[in-house]
Formats: C-alpha cells, sequence, structure tokens
C-alpha cells in the first residue's frame, strides 16, 4: 500500500484549510447555446436564443469580497513568485520547520484541489499530493489462519504527521482559506469544472472521508499476484483489503482505514472541525 497516500489523507485534515496563493488563468466564459423553435405548419419563427445554462446552485458559499486575493487576481504572478508567495503563506501559519517536512509547495494550488477532488473518487495519484511521502514500508503480521492483517506497528510511520495536524491551529487556517478563496476557486475552475464551486466539493468530500467505516479489529489484506518472471521491487504496495467491500471504496476511504484506530478517529474528528467551521466560517454569506 502506497505510503504517500497513507500520509496524503492525513494531510487533507489541514491543508484543504489553508488555501493558497497561486493564481491560476480564468477560464473563457462558455458561448450562450440556441435551442431552434419546433416546426410548424406556417412559417417558422426564428430560433430562440436561450440564456447560458444556469449556475449551479450553490450550497456552502464564501464571500471574499475585499480579501487580498481578490484585490489582485487581476494581475496573476509567474508561477516561480506564486510558489513563493505560497511558502510564505504556509510558514506563516505553520512555521518552517513544519513545512520543509510535510509539504509540496511547488504547484500547491492544482495539488491540493486535485486531492480534494480525487479522494472520492477509485484513484488518487501520489504525484499530485501537497504532502511528503512517510518514512519506512506498509507492514502486516499473522491473523487469523494464515492471513495476513494490518500490524499494529504500522501506524507509528504516522505519528509525527498526525500529532503535527492535530496541532494546526483550524480557525487559523480556515480563515486564510476564507480569505484567499477566489484563486482557490480559479484553480477549481482550470481543473476542469468552469461552473462548479470549489467549497461544495470541499464539504461533499469531507463528509465522503467521515462516512468511512471503524472497524472493529485489525484488518485483514492479500498480497495480489503478480503474474511472469519479473517481480516487483517493492512487493509491500501490493498488498489489497481482502474483503472486497471494503477493496471497492473510494481512495479516501481505504487510506482512511489503513491508519491506526486512534489516527483515523483524530483525523475525522479534524476534518468535523474543518467541515463545521468552512460552512459558517466568517466571511461566508
Amino acid at each position: 500500500m502506497n505510503n504517500k497516500l497513507i500520509y496524503g489523507v492525513a494531510g487533507l485534515a489541514f491543508v484543504v484549510a489553508v488555501g493558497t496563493l497561486l493564481y491560476w488563468r480564468q477560464r473563457t466564459p462558455e458561448p450562450p447555446q440556441t435551442v431552434p423553435a419546433s416546426p410548424v405548419a406556417e412559417v417558422a419563427p426564428p430560433p430562440a436564443v436561450a440564456s447560458a445554462p444556469a449556475e449551479p446552485a450553490i450550497r456552502h458559499p464564501i464571500d471574499a469580497q475585499g480579501s487580498d486575493a481578490a484585490a489582485g487576481a487581476s494581475a496573476p504572478p509567474t508561477p516561480e513568485r506564486a510558489d513563493a508567495a505560497v511558502r510564505s503563506a504556509l510558514v506563516e501559519l505553520l512555521g518552517q520547520p513544519a513545512v520543509l517536512k510535510f509539504l509540496q509547495v511547488d504547484g500547491f494550488a492544482h495539488r491540493v484541489v486535485a486531492t480534494v477532488d480525487n479522494l472520492a473518487r477509485p484513484h488518487a495519484a501520489p504525484r499530485l499530493w501537497p504532502v511528503n511521502p512517510s518514512a519506512g514500508r506498509f507492514t502486516v503480521e499473522p491473523g487469523a489462519g494464515a492471513g495476513s492483517v494490518i500490524a499494529a506497528a504500522n501506524g507509528a510511520r504516522y505519528a509525527a504527521f498526525t500529532a503535527f495536524v492535530e496541532s494546526v491551529d483550524t480557525a487559523r487556517a480556515v480563515a486564510l482559506y476564507v480569505r484567499l478563496y477566489p484563486l482557490f476557486q480559479q484553480a477549481y475552475q482550470e481543473l476542469g469544472y468552469p461552473r462548479g464551486y470549489f467549497n461544495d466539493r470541499l464539504v461533499d468530500v469531507i463528509d465522503h472521508l467521515l462516512q468511512t467505516p471503524e472497524p472493529a479489529g485489525p484488518l485483514a489484506v492479500v498480497l495480489t499476484e503478480v503474474k511472469g518472471p519479473v517481480q516487483p521491487a517493492r512487493p509491500w504496495v501490493r498488498y489489497e483489503f481482502a474483503d472486497p467491500a471494503l477493496e471497492a471504496r473510494s481512495a479516501g476511504q481505504k487510506m482512511l482505514l489503513r491508519l491506526a484506530p486512534q489516527q483515523r478517529q483524530s483525523l475525522k474528528a479534524k476534518l468535523a472541525e474543518i467541515r463545521a467551521q468552512i460552512t459558517r466560517a466568517p466571511g461566508m454569506r
């Protein structure tokens, strides 16, 4: 099981609330669509021009008018200056040692938006995560019968990062997220959702992760078979859940399931705290 994915879901507990200073180009508005009139026996009327498709109803709006991001949105910086601005904002919030140790700040907006969007899907590409991979490797131990279960000691690899996530001041992180929301929204549109609203997607993904079940005991895993003479150099990344229902869950839920129970519960509590604040934070209508 890829440790980048495990570490990434822990990072979600605060990076989704940090926001970003990276500007993205505005997508060109779509032209209005025309709807031809129904044929009639007499002279047909000219085609009726319909208004542009209605914007999706925004369920969790953020009013960031007057924010630094909104004020400077007309002058996008270069990628290099944007990354420097992101690094400065994150260092102010989290401290330089933590940023250097845990985060990937290059292209931070794209990484965070893609991460959030993919966690409720079957696959989340590790190369897009905004966090550094954890040390060590996924480990198993003997379970009932001849099977294997996730080792109890496996969670030690994530202990430092989980403690770091718990220490983040959620109110300050959400305040920054609200202040910079116009830029975060632009990144979401650039990802391919010109009519989508990122904060709604964020809330939906958090809700999805909070629905991750709490197993009663150690989870059984199986090592997938690799046919052919060439065997993988890292066989520990080929473990899957023995229960097909668990293996069929989303990338984000499977990441949480692979953590130690107390780590999973801690991150879910942090996600719930973030959700409560991004749906009624200062600056929201």
